[in-house]
């Protein structure tokens, strides 16, 4: 059986079980949303599932404690994942769980059920794919941030501290939040863990995740970010050390649990560092290092991740469309180089051609770009002569005449991107 269908199979069964039963049923699902990749489950977690949930739990087949928890399971799966399919928000029990929230908050502060909030509120993070309002924000996390402020060592307030902090790294936003409401809080989470070690790699990078949607609302946060908690050297030790800690190598079928939630983490970072790069206007050789430290993600997963590639030319492509950074560092840190071997030898037909031709495109752009202050135009006129020589000798122009002549011709490409062969140039 696929698991997509051993899924359906345990689901179907739930009705008809003693709540032991149930429990184990759950705990075997949740273990093949684990398993399950970003297509199978988005497949399968669609508005008919949590409808059927809710159904269970009106007709008491299904206890509330269990299916929150169960929720939450799913929102944590979600969220490791960066599934986002729309089919939870506006379902009945999107609908109920909205409801006990607002009758919880209604209630006097000593009968509140603060466990059941938090559970609560870490299931609407984690579930929903619309943006939150102001108002529900401002309720839940101060609340979550106080569960990540824990720092005993023992496991399970580890496990509560990473899924508080999965949960605030998956909202979105669409508006500026008071920093009074986070930045304290936030800062000693990351400030304490880099002292004590006391996170989990996935803690530590929600907690970066949660502070880069809010920066790019918020720009004001960037000193706070580079100078006070020193993001990019951070963010490279962890990329480092992940990447060490990979078989990349392994066989399909030699698939272990701990490696494969180490890939999801790094595929977080890359998306994470993707939002600093278009945000930041605070620029240092560290920006190099870390280039660098993504080109090295990007060869060692190449064979087999292909979807981490995607994220690592992306993130290099925020790096030339914002007008802060100084692309030396695209050149320096090896990332022309990683995005000229991909495109020379790709297939017509590739799936991610187009991210690198928008790479060049946007990349050979800047490199036209005359710059005022005489040092700088020098530097630029290098920079453009050492980049014209490396796609001379790697055989890059003949590639885009070949490409321009059998894609665009045929107008078979993209429509966003520029049918002038000479957008893709370098000259000198």
């Amino acid at each position: 059986m696929s698991t997509t269908e051993k899924f359906t199979k345990l689901f179907s069964e739930l009705k008809g079980c003693d709540e032991d039963d149930q429990r184990q049923k759950i705990e075997e699902m949740i273990e093949i949303l684990n398993e399950m990749n970003i297509d199978e489950m988005d497949n399968i977690l669609n508005m008919e599932i949590y409808d059927e949930i809710d159904k269970m739990i009106e007709e008491q087949k299904l206890p509330m404690e269990e299916a929150t928890s169960w929720t939450k399971n799913i929102g944590r799966c979600k969220a490791l994942k960066s599934l986002h399919n729309n089919c939870f928000d506006g379902s009945l029990l999107c609908i109920r769980i909205e409801q006990i929230i607002v009758d919880e908050n209604e209630k006097e502060k000593g009968e509140m059920n603060e466990k059941l909030l938090i559970d609560l509120y870490e299931c609407c993070f984690m579930m929903y794919d619309h943006y939150l309002p102001h108002d529900f924000l401002s309720l839940c996390i101060p609340c979550l941030l106080k569960v990540s402020l824990k720092k005993e060592e023992n496991e399970e307030a580890k496990k509560d501290v990473e899924i508080a902090l999965l949960a605030l790294s998956s909202f979105a936003l669409w508006e500026t939040l008071e920093q009074e409401l986070y930045l304290n809080e936030i800062a000693e989470i990351i400030q304490y863990h880099q002292e004590h070690h006391n996170l989990t790699q996935l803690a530590y990078q929600s907690a970066w995740q949660f502070l880069m949607i809010l920066l790019y609302i918020d720009k004001s946060l960037e000193e706070v970010i580079v100078n006070e908690l020193h993001f990019v050297k951070e963010a490279r030790m962890e990329l480092e050390e992940l990447e060490k800690s990979v078989n990349w190598k392994r066989k399909e079928e030699g698939k272990g649990k701990k490696e494969e939630k180490e890939v999801w983490i790094i595929k977080r970072w890359i998306q994470t560092l993707e939002k600093f790069f278009l945000s930041c206007s605070l620029w240092n050789e560290e920006y190099e290092e870390i280039i660098g430290s993504i080109v090295g993600v990007f060869r060692a997963s190449k064979d087999k991740y292909r979807e981490i590639c995607k994220g690592c030319i992306s993130s290099f492509r925020g790096v030339v469309v914002n007008r802060y950074a100084k692309i030396e560092g695209l050149l320096k840190g090896g990332a022309v180089d990683v995005a000229l071997e991909e495109i020379i030898q790709s297939s017509f037909d590739c799936s991610q051609i187009e991210d690198y031709l928008y790479f060049f495109r946007d990349f050979c752009s800047r490199l036209k770009e005359k710059m005022e202050n005489e040092s700088d135009e020098a530097k630029r006129k290098e920079m453009k002569r050492k980049v014209f020589e490396k796609m001379e000798e790697e055989g890059y122009q003949d590639w885009i005449i070949g490409f321009h002549r059998c894609v665009y011709e045929r107008k078979s490409y993209s429509r966003f991107l520029t049918e002038d062969i000479e957008d893709y140039y370098v000259f000198i």
